[in-house]
């Protein structure tokens, strides 16, 4: 029997079955972090891309927790100034799988599968996502997720027109740095390939991150742990369901439920 979608939300809110290794990409020639399950072969990836002035530590217990149910997660730790290029980010992004492609990972020499690449982010992180997405230098992308999406130069939503593979975008109802209008919507609606727009209730800009910065100071919104929970739920869920192709979590992504109504829903070309 299929599981209904609130079951599928609290079982992809806990951890996944994988022990979780951590490392540091620097040893690979970029800095950041990435976060792996013990042992695979032929594993899914994403390449994550952090907020304005946000250190990639504060996104871990997502990468965490999207590595215990087996997708490398790594974070590039670039582009962290007050000015940050967001056209370099999308490329480190595009490094970043590049990066977890070319080379084994952890002790046990841990493998990537080059067609099962995704791209995720938070704030500009999200938009150079995008960008990254669009690009065509660099390998190919299966799926984009992002949270709190923001405009970038070159524009994001321009970038969507571009894009063919599924995106999810995931936009915080209380939100005054990025708003929905003119960020998330104005990319999900250009979005060329199928494409799902919420918006998280109760969330402002800051909060799918997890402790406390100093930057905090300069930006709306708090971390928030329920919005946490949500996100590393239904991130989980969309790339399992589009870089493994299992089909047991596509309710979950079909669901309209109160903490994240379903704004926009095109999957008339799903893959």
């Amino acid at each position: 029997m299929a599981s209904k979608p609130k079951e599928l939300l609290t079982e992809l809110s806990h951890p996944g079955p994988h022990d979780v290794l951590r490392g540091d990409l620097a040893l690979v020639g970029l800095p950041g972090v990435v976060f792996t399950p013990r042992a695979g072969l032929g594993l899914p990836a994403i390449a994550f891309g952090h907020g304005w002035l946000q250190p990639p530590g504060l996104y871990r217990d997502l990468l965490r927790h999207l590595a215990s149910w087996g997708i490398v997660a790594a974070a590039p730790a670039t582009q962290r100034g007050p000015l940050p290029s967001h056209r370099l980010f999308a490329a480190d992004l595009l490094s970043t799988l590049d990066v977890v492609t070319g080379v084994r990972l952890g002790p046990n020499g841990i493998s990537v599968d080059p067609d099962r690449l995704g791209l995720a982010g938070h704030s500009i992180g999200g938009g150079a996502a995008v960008l990254a997405a669009a690009s065509t230098d660099g390998p190919d992308v299966r799926a984009v997720a992002t949270f709190a999406a923001a405009q970038t130069l070159p524009p994001a939503s321009d970038a969507a027109r571009e894009i063919s593979v599924p995106g999810l975008h995931l936009a915080a109802e209380d939100d005054l740095v990025a708003p929905a209008v003119g960020h998330a919507e104005a990319i999900a609606k250009a979005w060329a390939g199928p494409v799902q727009l919420r918006t998280v209730r109760k969330s402002s800009h800051l909060a799918v991150t997890e402790s406390r910065h100093w930057s905090q100071l300069l930006l709306q919104g708090k971390p928030h742990r329920g919005t946490q929970r949500l996100v590393q739920a239904l991130f989980t869920a969309f790339f399992l369901t589009h870089l493994t192709g299992t089909q047991k979590y596509r309710p979950l992504l079909e669901a309209d439920f109160k903490k994240a109504a379903i704004d926009l829903d095109e999957q008339k070309t799903l893959v």
